[in-house]
C-alpha cells in the first residue's frame, strides 16, 4: 500500500511539473526546441523546453564553466535559427565552430541523448560564410578608422581618457574638413599634421592644442598594433553588413568570425564585434517587434568586451543594447559566470541558459549565489545544490514568454546538435572559403 502510495505521488509531482513546464514554454509564435526538462534526476521528453522567437531580440545569456557544453549550446541554438530563416553572426574563439557546415555523423552517444528527449535525431549541414580578421582564415574582415570612431579605436589601442580625447579631438577635426581616415597610414599622417605639422597651430585656436607627448604615446601604440599584423582589419573595402542578412535557400546564412589567430588580441577582436553591432544598428530601418528575429548575433567570451573599458566605451555598449532590439536584432552573450557581465547589461538580458557551475572557493560560491538571484524561484529544485551537480549537455534555463514574463526556472537536458561538433579538416575548411 506505501509503495502503491509512493508511486502514485511520484507520478503525480512529474505531472505537475510537465504542466507547469508546458505551460511556461510553448507558444502561440514560432519557436526553437532546446531540450527537456529534467525532474527528480529523470528526463521527462513532455516536458518540452522551447524559446519563443519573437522574444530573441530581448537579447540573452549562456554561462557555464569550461567544459560544460556552451560552445554546444550555442552551436544548437545557432542550427535552429537557422532552420527557421534567421541569419546569425557568431565568433568563433578556437575555430571548431566550422563543423556547422557539415551534417554530423551516427553516433551513439547522440542517438542516446535524442532517444531520452524522444526525438528523431536528422543530422544536418547549414549554410555558413568564414570570416576571418586576418584574411588568413576566412574573408577578410575590415572596417576604415573613421568607421571604428574614437572611444572603440581607443579601446583597442589601450588609451587612457586622456588620450582617447585627444583621438575625439583628430576625428571632429577630420569630420569638420571632410578628411577620410580609412586606415592607420591616414591615421599617423592626421596625428603628425596636428601635433607637429602646419595644422598645429590651426588646431590650437579651434581645439586646443595636443601635447607631443601625448600624440607620441598615441603613435607607439599605433605602430605597434601595425607590427602584430593587427592594423590589416583598418581599410576598404569595408566589411559590407548586408552580407550578414544572407539566406540560402530559406535557411539563415551563419557568419563565423573565426579569430583563433588573434586570441592574442582580445581587445581587438571584441571591439571589432561591437563596431559591427554600431554600424549594424545605424544601418537598419526600425522594425519594432516581429515574428522572429532579422539577426541574432552571438558575442564569445564576453567578458573580454568589458575588461578595462573606459566609461565612454561602457555608455556606447549600454546604448547599443538597450536600442537594437527596436532594429530586430538580438544579442546573447555566453561566458563563464554571470558576475563577468555588467549590471546594466545583464538587467536586459531576458532569455538565460546557465551551465554547471563550479563551487570549489568562497569566491565560486558567492557567485553562484548571486547567479541564482538573476532567476525566478522555483518550487521543484534546491537551486543551490542542483547548480553544482548539472552534467554536461545540462542547463538551468529561464527565457521570456511572448507577455515579456520570465518561465518557470527548469534544468533542461539540451538537444544534440545537427552538425559535427568540432572542426571540418583542414581540405574541408579550404573548400568553404
Amino acid at each position: 500500500m506505501t509503495d502503491l502510495n509512493l508511486v502514485s505521488l511520484d507520478t503525480m509531482s512529474q505531472d505537475k511539473f510537465i504542466q507547469a513546464i508546458n505551460q511556461s514554454y510553448t507558444f502561440k509564435t514560432p519557436s526553437v526546441y532546446l531540450g527537456a526538462g529534467v525532474y527528480g534526476g529523470q528526463i521527462l521528453p513532455d516536458a518540452k523546453v522551447n524559446l519563443s522567437l519573437r522574444m530573441m531580440t530581448r537579447h540573452g545569456l549562456v554561462t557555464g564553466a569550461t567544459g560544460s557544453g556552451k560552445t554546444r549550446t550555442l552551436q544548437l541554438i545557432a542550427e535552429q535559427l537557422s532552420a527557421a530563416g534567421v541569419p546569425v553572426f557568431m565568433p568563433d574563439m578556437k575555430g571548431d565552430l566550422s563543423g556547422l557546415a557539415k551534417e554530423a555523423s551516427a553516433d551513439p552517444k547522440i542517438n542516446e541523448r535524442a532517444s531520452a528527449l524522444g526525438i528523431s535525431y536528422r543530422p544536418a549541414a547549414f549554410p555558413t560564410e568564414l570570416y576571418s580578421l586576418s584574411g588568413k582564415l576566412g574573408a577578410q574582415m575590415r572596417a576604415t578608422v573613421t568607421e571604428f570612431g574614437p572611444v572603440l579605436l581607443g579601446k583597442i589601442l589601450s588609451l587612457n581618457e586622456v588620450q582617447t580625447g585627444v583621438l575625439n579631438v583628430i576625428f571632429k577635426y577630420a569630420d569638420d574638413k571632410d578628411l577620410p581616415i580609412v586606415d592607420f597610414n591616414d591615421l599617423k599622417k592626421v596625428l603628425h599634421y596636428l601635433t607637429e605639422g602646419e595644422g598645429a597651430k590651426e588646431i590650437k585656436n579651434d581645439y586646443g592644442r595636443i601635447s607631443s607627448t601625448t600624440s607620441g604615446t598615441i603613435l607607439r601604440k599605433i605602430v605597434s598594433l601595425e607590427q602584430q599584423g593587427i592594423d590589416r582589419i583598418f581599410g576598404e573595402p569595408s566589411f559590407d553588413i548586408d552580407d550578414l542578412f544572407a539566406k540560402v535557400d530559406g535557411q539563415g546564412a551563419i557568419s563565423i568570425l573565426n579569430v583563433s589567430d588573434v586570441q592574442h588580441q582580445p581587445a581587438v577582436f571584441s571591439t571589432f564585434m561591437l563596431a559591427l553591432l554600431a554600424e549594424i544598428y545605424q544601418t537598419l530601418p526600425e522594425a519594432g517587434d516581429i515574428d522572429k528575429p532579422k539577426l541574432v548575433f552571438f558575442i564569445d567570451e564576453a567578458h573580454l568586451l568589458f575588461k578595462d573599458a573606459s566609461d565612454a566605451f561602457m555608455d556606447q555598449i549600454d546604448q547599443i543594447i538597450r536600442l537594437i532590439r527596436s532594429k530586430g536584432v538580438g544579442i546573447f552573450f555566453c561566458t563563464q559566470l554571470t558576475s563577468d557581465v555588467p549590471s546594466f547589461v545583464l538587467s536586459q538580458l531576458g532569455n538565460r541558459v546557465h551551465h554547471v557551475i563550479r563551487a570549489f572557493t568562497p569566491n565560486d560560491v558567492k557567485s553562484l549565489r548571486e547567479t541564482i538571484k538573476t532567476f525566478p524561484r522555483s518550487t521543484f529544485y534546491d537551486m543551490e545544490q542542483q547548480f553544482t551537480q548539472l552534467g554536461i549537455g545540462q542547463a538551468f534555463i529561464t527565457v521570456l514568454n511572448e507577455k515579456g514574463v520570465p518561465t518557470e526556472t527548469v534544468v533542461t537536458h539540451l538537444a544534440p546538435p545537427a552538425s559535427i561538433m568540432g572542426p571540418l579538416s583542414s581540405s574541408e575548411y579550404e573548400g568553404a572559403l
